[in-house]
């Protein structure tokens, strides 16, 4: 009788320890699903989640081995560096985004620093910043283009202040400081143009006030500003549409960049150089 007792107490003792470790496995993905939310990365960066994968979007007509490239493209032949986050990276799109699109159409290189969640205020080695700082002094671009981060907009970083002319010195813990930060160390580093780009439109005071800063910046620096987010035109799609394109209100899927985001970023680099 002792042994039964002590093999019940074994089997219950088990069954409570199977209980916690259930517990504690939903509550990391639950802890997880949230932070992706509350950061702009759609669930598991696109890697894990299944739904991404059997998006229309993301279908096989649009990867990248389907792609055509363009005759005499002025971009043909440069190294062009993408700094960014998860629209960069392409989370909801299984890592293909308009850098690929363009590299493949027009006949680039490129560096693709693109790390989902991270921002462009400078808060440790993750940021924007400090990843442009580890890309080295030594390497060659022919264009820097960097994503209007929505992280910071999300995680309601301070957006701060364009700076007086003949400033030297940016605070990297704002926004505007970040910005005009990345802008000097890209000139001074590697000499070439820069190039901003934003979101397409999706509802954020926060994201919106970037947008107008940016737009205060260019006027300050010559640099370029993709504008996705004020082109009411290019806005104007859809539901039909927007729900081929988009994963969600921020992330493209491979058909978004493909043939809504890659053709009008291509054209105005097109102008930008010429």
């Amino acid at each position: 009788m002792p042994q039964i007792t002590t093999m019940k107490k074994s089997k219950k003792r088990a069954i409570i320890i199977s209980s916690i470790a259930a517990f504690l496995i939903v509550a990391c993905i639950a802890g997880l699903l949230v932070a992706g939310s509350l950061w702009g990365i759609p669930p598991f960066d696109g890697l894990f989640d299944m739904r991404i994968a059997k998006l229309a979007g993301n279908r096989e007509q649009y990867n990248i081995e389907n792609v055509e490239e363009l005759e005499n493209s002025p971009l043909e032949s440069m190294n062009i560096c993408y700094l960014g986050s998860s629209v960069t990276y392409g989370a909801s799109s299984l890592q293909t985004s308009f850098v690929e699109y363009i590299a493949k159409r027009n006949n680039t290189t490129y560096v693709k620093e693109a790390v989902s969640g991270t921002t462009l205020v400078d808060e440790g080695i993750g940021s924007y910043v400090s990843r442009m700082q580890s890309l080295g002094k030594d390497a060659h671009f022919d264009m820097f283009v960097c994503q209007l981060s929505t992280n910071d907009a999300t995680q309601n970083k301070a957006l701060g202040e364009v700076s007086e002319d003949g400033t030297t010195e940016f605070d990297t813990h704002t926004v505007c400081g970040a910005i005009e930060y990345i802008i000097t160390y890209v000139t001074q580093t590697w000499n070439c143009p820069v190039v901003f780009y934003t979101n397409s439109y999706y509802e954020s005071r926060s994201y919106a006030a970037m947008v107008n800063a940016l737009e205060e910046i260019r006027q300050k620096y010559d640099i370029g500003v993709i504008d996705l987010y004020s082109d009411e035109a290019f806005n104007d799609i859809s539901d039909e549409r927007r729900a081929l394109y988009m994963a969600d209100d921020i992330h493209p899927t491979k058909a978004g960049y493909l043939e809504w985001w890659t053709p009008k970023m291509e054209k105005y680099l097109y102008d930008f150089i010429g």
